[in-house]
């Protein structure tokens, strides 16, 4: 399922998110990374890798559910890359921005053809 959002120069994914006001139903488990920090208040069903920091070491366990995680992100992330080969997010776009979301979607069909073929 693709959902996408926009916005005009940088910004952070979670910002991005929490702008677009997406809701996502409570069934739904959602995997993200760990730029994602605080999206718990926003949807419970949520797995996020653990952090670590220079007090708190990870240990095995923590290791081991990371890499968990990232094992099932691959997919996506590898997605992402693929359509990074068209350079429309991978580059500044310099076409009329309201056609952006139309060109994005456009791209994402082709790519979800090409999984059927």
């Amino acid at each position: 399922m693709i959902c996408t959002s926009f916005g005009n120069g940088k910004k952070h994914d979670f910002r991005l998110f929490k702008e677009s006001k997406v809701k996502i139903h409570r069934n739904i488990k959602t995997l993200t990374d760990s730029g994602y920090q605080g999206i718990k208040k926003l949807h419970a069903n949520t797995e996020l890798p653990k952090k670590r920091t220079k007090k708190c070491p990870l240990t095995k366990e923590d290791k081991r559910h990371n890499q968990r995680i990232a094992s099932e992100r691959v997919i996506n992330e590898n997605i992402i890359g693929k359509l990074k080969r068209f350079k429309i997010i991978a580059d500044k776009y310099r076409n009329r921005q309201k056609r952006f979301g139309l060109r994005f979607n456009l791209i994402a069909g082709l790519y979800n053809w090409d999984l059927k073929s």
